[in-house]
């Protein structure tokens, strides 16, 4: 096994052969190594959060959301986690049979701090199953507005760390297109979106940069950049979020200008959620204060 470079020697053969990273022989193929090395990279970003949040607190939690087959939380038990006596992580997929299959490897694995929970993510937030307060979310491909509702939940659970590699935004899209007409006559920008391959782009592009005002309208600093080479992926774009409990001054401002002079009033709820009450929650007080410490 030595001779396949990617395969780290602390690693689980048997892990990676279920996850079928590696075929039955032990053999790594080439869409194998291109995920491998995406979740390796994923990894590089995650791991010093993971040890800066357990230098300060014994009871780390992680929640993966839309985890699908639980790439990427296997991953991280497996190089993190498993050297460890403390640390959990939580696997939040609406798939029943994935989250089925997850449970039984993690069993087989005997990966005893993993978690798999059969809801969607904004039933996550109220489960009983799920600790009031989580250290680091992430949400790797979380389609569309999957992505939001992680960033709902992570502003539920005042998560120290939030890591999300967005995917196929397709709302804002459908906004920007639904009020093509209108956006002509009300400002020369809606030529960035006027032909549909742009429509697309842009709304992309659109998405992630409001997503980024609104957490750092909740006290968020950002790392915004990409995940691996564009060889690799196209859905490329890495935000790491770390929770500082200094808001961006005129970070709601901009988020709601950009709304209306894009003629994207309409999803003013979903991207200015919770941010005044949030500001003023008594809570965040104290994670402000822990915050500063570290």
């Amino acid at each position: 096994m030595s001779a396949i470079p990617e395969i780290k020697p602390e690693q689980s053969i048997e892990l990676l052969k279920e996850l079928h990273i590696l075929t039955r022989d032990g053999k790594l193929n080439q869409d194998s190594r291109r995920k491998l090395k995406q979740i390796y990279h994923l990894f590089n970003f995650i791991e010093p959060l993971l040890a800066e949040v357990l230098a300060g607190n014994e009871n780390l939690t992680l929640a993966d959301h839309g985890a699908g087959k639980s790439y990427l939380g296997f991953i991280l038990y497996d190089l993190f986690f498993k050297a460890r006596s403390t640390g959990h992580i939580y696997g939040i997929e609406a798939r029943a049979e994935l989250v089925d299959k997850s449970h039984e490897l993690a069993k087989r694995l005997e990966f005893s701090r993993m978690s798999f929970l059969n809801v969607s993510i904004e039933d996550s937030i109220d489960s009983p199953a799920l600790p009031a307060q989580v250290d680091i979310v992430t949400a790797l491909h979380a389609c569309d507005t999957a992505t939001d509702d992680a960033i709902r939940f992570a502003l539920h659970k005042q998560a120290k760390f939030i890591v999300l590699v967005p995917c196929c935004q397709a709302e804002v899209a459908a906004a920007l297109r639904q009020h093509k007409n209108e956006s002509f006559a009300k400002t020369p920008l809606s030529e960035l979106w006027r032909h549909p391959i742009h429509t697309r782009e842009f709304g992309s592009q659109v998405t992630n940069a409001l997503r980024c005002l609104q957490l750092e309208a909740h006290g968020y600093q950002l790392t915004v950049t990409e995940l691996v080479g564009w060889e690799h992926s196209m859905k490329n774009e890495l935000i790491v979020a770390r929770h500082t409990g200094t808001p961006r001054g005129n970070a709601k401002q901009r988020l709601e200008q950009i709304l209306h002079e894009l003629n994207l009033d309409e999803l003013h709820d979903r991207f200015v959620y919770g941010i005044t009450a949030r500001m003023a929650r008594p809570r965040d007080a104290n994670l402000m204060d822990a915050s500063t410490e570290n």
